[in-house]
């Protein structure tokens, strides 16, 4: 590190006062609220020689400096202060996160509301592609004779629905059969095998039922494999960036809200980043278009397995310590409330 300690506790002291404000930050202000031990003369003379080194910019219309990237780089590496949630915070994420939800997709839409809400910001939760996902349980629930739902339920927790439309009525009991055999055909294979995989071959029934089978039910089955296989992506908290100054520029907000209604390219983005706890800074993001934003993600577990990434995204000037701590409070609660609702689920299957 190229910075003295006093370099250091001024840069900080700058980093902490325009995150808190979003107001470039004098000598004087700095002297005044923060125990420095010298003059107002000196700091201005490191804040200059911080400025040179590329740590901070200078507003053309202010005689403060704000941090820049390679600041708040340094920050996050070496300077940043996790904050720890208050008991509060904690009873409201964990019991947000355990009440009524039924399935992984209910509680990540759960976890990206908890955490835009506590962080005041842009949040998402994302799981990835489903190939490698396996088969769990079938499901044909009778609705009336001529209505059946078909339900998928997956390893990971991912749970899809169909509504099928039976030629002819079929009896509940003739349902729970064919249920309970394609469950035992398909248990344990991912959905990429199911899809190529002859459930025809696998059946031996009446040819009667076979047709009625062949004809209502499969093509429902194979397209609600393909969904199951889709990125789900949820977002919460886009107006939040309304109450942030770096968004009263009405352009701005309007090229951010572009930005996140774009949800292809900002799924690939958030897929193709590396595992755990990561933090990108203005153009370290690989996506120009977040050239001035921040992003941090945090991948979360169900059952020991790698699942998908919850995070946010945000200005440049953002919390960092005391969102890194939600978000990985929020990761480590996620698997622990699914655990929960999975348990349930198993004793109905």
């Amino acid at each position: 590190m190229d910075l003295s300690e006093r370099k250091l506790k001024i840069l900080q002291a700058i980093i902490s006062d325009f995150i808190r404000t979003a107001e470039p930050v004098g000598s004087r202000t700095l002297s005044r609220n923060y125990d420095l031990g010298i003059s107002p003369a000196t700091i201005r003379n490191e804040m200059s020689d911080l400025e040179e080194l590329g740590y901070l910019t200078h507003p053309h219309t202010s005689s403060g400096r704000v941090p820049s990237e390679k600041a708040y780089r340094l920050y996050v590496n070496e300077l940043m202060k996790k904050r720890e949630l208050t008991d509060e915070e904690k009873r409201v994420i964990s019991e947000r996160l355990r009440s009524n939800v039924n399935e992984l997709d209910n509680l990540m839409q759960r976890a990206a509301h908890v955490l835009s809400e506590i962080t005041k910001l842009t949040s998402f939760a994302i799981t990835p592609e489903k190939a490698q996902d396996t088969l769990k349980y079938i499901n044909l629930i009778p609705v009336d004779e001529h209505t059946v739902v078909l339900m998928l339920v997956s390893e990971s927790g991912k749970v899809s629905n169909a509504s099928v439309h039976m030629d002819k009525p079929v009896s509940e009991k003739a349902l729970k059969i064919l249920a309970k055999t394609m469950t035992y055909n398909y248990r344990g294979k991912t959905l990429s095998e199911a899809l190529t995989f002859d459930i025809i071959k696998s059946f031996k029934a009446d040819a009667e039922s076979m047709a009625m089978f062949q004809k209502n039910i499969v093509p429902n089955f194979l397209k609600t494999l393909e969904d199951m296989l889709n990125v789900d992506l949820y977002m919460d908290g886009l107006s939040n960036i309304f109450s942030l100054p770096e968004y009263n520029d009405l352009g701005r907000a309007k090229t951010f809200l572009e930005m996140m209604s774009n949800r292809d390219d900002l799924t690939k983005t958030l897929l193709n980043r590396e595992n755990g706890v990561i933090i990108t800074i203005g153009h370290e993001n690989e996506d120009e278009t977040l050239s001035d934003c921040s992003l941090i993600t945090a991948t979360y577990h169900v059952d020991g397995k790698m699942v998908g990434k919850i995070g946010v995204i945000g200005p440049t000037r953002m919390r960092y310590g005391e969102v890194t701590s939600v978000v990985e409070y929020l990761t480590d609660n996620i698997s622990k409330a699914f655990m929960i609702t999975e348990g349930d689920d198993d004793d109905d299957g």
